[in-house]
């Protein structure tokens, strides 16, 4: 049968005393009587049902179990009451809450997140991914979101203007196994993210390719998942365009098909109204939003210069 956790301030008497072996000194240090530091002490060994200490007539002695039990309960003390400062102290700030798709994170965030902390070194960030998070409860200053931006009681910053293109290794791509038109499909695995609403069979609907059988190859629950798949070579990932352009920039993705489908959802800012009154929360919805148009502005050049040519 396992022991119950004795109260933390027994415990904290016991380290007090087993450090100073001296329940004066000890009820010194924490501001309690003699007599109270004792008490609870007694307590202590009364629900271990073993005694801690040999009183002597001048100290205290650690038993044998006493001996044991010093560290394990000093260590933990000390982690306690560092975690406390670290996360409490007088000086620091309550960290930014930031719960994040996590490819969105990774693939978009991370890149620039050095320019925002160079313009705000002292914003402490703390990043939480969103998978299978419930969307009705809110418990993070700031959250980022795919969908169709309707989210009951919360705001929503459009962040993205996708389309779903189709990306692979161009090691998958072989003369017995060429990917040049979508009926080409066929031959190869497909990378399927559940919970998109527009997925394999709608871009094969919009391009006239529904005789390829859109529920073969492998599922995923992130799209990240599927992007790393696909690297590999193991089948093609329809992926959202702004989180793939620096994979197919750097030639690590390819997009050979050329097929494009603009879709209606997108990667959003979600946040309460009151998140707002939090400096350090408006800062950053300002920063992401502004870098969110400067892609979209930049992307947008490009199309139109392609377009020239």
């Amino acid at each position: 049968m396992k022991k119950r956790l004795p109260p933390l301030n027994w415990l904290r008497a016991f380290e007090v005393s087993a450090r100073m072996l001296n329940f004066t000194h000890a009820a010194e240090e924490l501001n309690l009587t003699q007599a109270a530091i004792s008490q609870q002490v007694k307590a202590l060994e009364s629900q271990l049902g073993v005694a801690l200490f040999k009183r002597l007539p001048r100290g205290l002695e650690l038993t044998e179990v006493g001996k044991s039990y010093f560290p394990v309960v000093r260590e933990s003390v000390e982690r306690l009451a560092a975690s406390t400062d670290e996360i409490f102290g007088q000086g620091h700030r309550s960290a930014l809450i930031l719960r994040s798709s996590l490819v969105f994170f990774t693939h978009w965030i991370a890149p620039r997140l050095p320019r925002f902390q160079a313009s705000h070194p002292d914003i402490p960030i703390r990043i939480a991914s969103n998978i299978w998070v419930d969307e009705t409860a809110f418990d993070a200053d700031l959250e980022i979101r795919y969908g169709q931006g309707r989210w009951p009681g919360m705001k929503a910053e459009r962040l993205t203007w996708d389309t779903l293109v189709p990306v692979c290794s161009p090691a998958l791509i072989t003369q017995d196994r060429p990917l040049q038109r979508p009926k080409d499909l066929a031959r190869h695995p497909l990378l399927h993210v559940l919970g998109y609403e527009e997925g394999w069979g709608y871009w094969l609907k919009k391009n006239h390719a529904e005789n390829v059988d859109s529920s073969q190859g492998l599922q995923f629950d992130t799209l990240i998942s599927a992007l790393t798949v696909a690297e590999l070579g193991q089948g093609v990932a329809l992926a959202r365009s702004s989180l793939v352009k620096h994979l197919l920039d750097q030639g690590r993705l390819v997009a050979p098909l050329g097929r494009s489908v603009p879709t209606k959802e997108a990667f959003y800012l979600v946040y309460a109204a009151h998140s707002m009154v939090n400096p350090d929360a408006a800062a950053f919805a300002q920063w992401l939003c502004e870098e969110a148009q400067a892609f979209r502005d930049e992307h947008r050049s490009l199309e139109e210069e392609n377009a020239k040519r």
